[in-house]
């Protein structure tokens, strides 16, 4: 009878220690979910842009089809802002940071980055001259007919803008920013697609799927 009463006064105590052990996972988890969605923010643009540049982030995503790189990086809104105040930015009014910042988040900003062995296009796929001015040609002038971004629900996206800089082979990459509206009704989705149709490669189309959360809750720099 003795054993007896000493088991069942051990029983709701173990029960109780299970539910705490359950309570702390619950908060652990909580406390995880709430510091996954909290904005981050760095006193520099170089932490920022190795913080992005980490594919673990979700802000970079990276694919070899046939022998050419493809890298989509996410370039934050305060990238930008950082570049157009630039080293200065001590002496800069806190108002002049909040109207560039209003006036850039308006849009999202997609670096595509491409390559063969660490090459620029130019300077790896062109076979002869006539090659070399088409491909020019197409990444100068017509990059917003082979780049899409559009919903879950197939709905496009309209380009705002794309920027092709000429690096003539300094460069181990061919580099193009592509800029799109920031439609709120388009970050309901849980992911936009971003899609290259081949550009006479042979890969097909190469296909990105962009995490909306991510760019809701983009990286910000201390200004």
């Amino acid at each position: 009878m003795k054993i007896k009463n000493k088991i069942l006064s051990v029983i709701p105590k173990f029960m109780l220690s299970i539910v705490e052990v359950k309570a702390g996972i619950h908060l652990f988890l909580l406390a995880l979910f709430l510091t996954s969605c909290q904005q981050k923010t760095f006193n520099n643009e170089v932490a920022l842009l190795d913080y992005i540049k980490e594919e673990t982030n979700g802000y970079t995503q990276h694919k070899t089809i046939n022998g050419v790189d493809y890298t989509l990086m996410y370039r934050p809104t305060d990238v930008l802002v950082k570049q157009e105040l630039g080293d200065n930015i001590t002496d800069t009014e806190p108002s002049k940071c909040e109207t560039l910042r209003n006036k850039y988040k308006k849009y999202m900003y997609f670096n595509l980055s491409m390559s063969i062995n660490n090459k620029e296009l130019l300077s790896a796929a062109p076979k002869n001259r006539n090659e070399f001015g088409q491909m020019v040609n197409q990444l100068a002038f017509g990059m917003n007919e082979k780049v899409h971004v559009y919903t879950q629900g197939k709905d496009t996206l309209e380009m705002a803008d794309f920027i092709y800089p000429r690096m003539y082979g300094m460069s181990k990459a061919t580099t193009i920013m592509f800029v799109y509206p920031r439609d709120e009704k388009v970050l309901k989705d849980e992911y936009i697609n971003f899609t290259i149709e081949d550009l006479g490669l042979y890969t097909g189309e190469v296909k990105f799927k962009i995490p909306t959360k991510k760019l809701i809750n983009e990286p910000e720099l201390n200004l």
